[in-house]
């Protein structure tokens, strides 16, 4: 029995990529066609590349670049294992900074809902002009606290 062939064209709109996108994986050598019509230029592919190509559009699903997915299917499956456990390490650092950054938006909107209006120094009484000059002069002795504590002074 022949093995089924299928042209560029084909396993392309199978997979929803474009005709140059396979080129790439060719040039780049992740997936070489099994037969280049020498008339015509087609190039056919099998149900090996079939598997070849799902794996690659999952790889970049993850976020691999292509020169990283041409590593990893060079490699054996211990690699791949410990590509996906970086990977999802980094996607997982990814999200704790998103939550960190929500986290200060919602303090930041908080802060806007409870503020005050401006006020110009010179519209401040003595006191506290003497207040926040005595918040800023002691942030020279804590540079730690300093972000905190000018956000605060800000937010008055």
């Amino acid at each position: 029995m022949e093995e089924k062939l299928f042209r560029i064209g084909e396993v392309a709109a199978f997979f929803g990529v474009s005709v140059k996108a396979m080129r790439i994986y060719e040039k780049m050598e992740i997936i070489k066609p099994v037969k280049v019509d020498e008339k015509t230029g087609y190039r056919y592919y099998n149900a090996g590349h079939m598997k070849q190509l799902d794996a690659l559009l999952e790889l970049k699903y993850f976020g691999f670049s292509l020169a990283e997915i041409q590593e990893l299917l060079e490699g054996g499956p211990e690699k791949y294992m410990e590509a996906l456990v970086h990977k999802k390490a980094a996607w997982q650092d990814k999200i704790t900074d998103a939550q960190f950054r929500i986290e200060n938006i919602g303090d930041a909107i908080e802060k806007l809902a409870n503020s005050k209006p401006a006020t110009k120094m010179h519209e401040l009484t003595e006191e506290e002009q003497a207040l926040l000059l005595s918040r800023l002069a002691s942030l020279e002795s804590f540079p730690s606290q300093m972000p905190n504590e000018l956000s605060q002074i800000l937010w008055l």
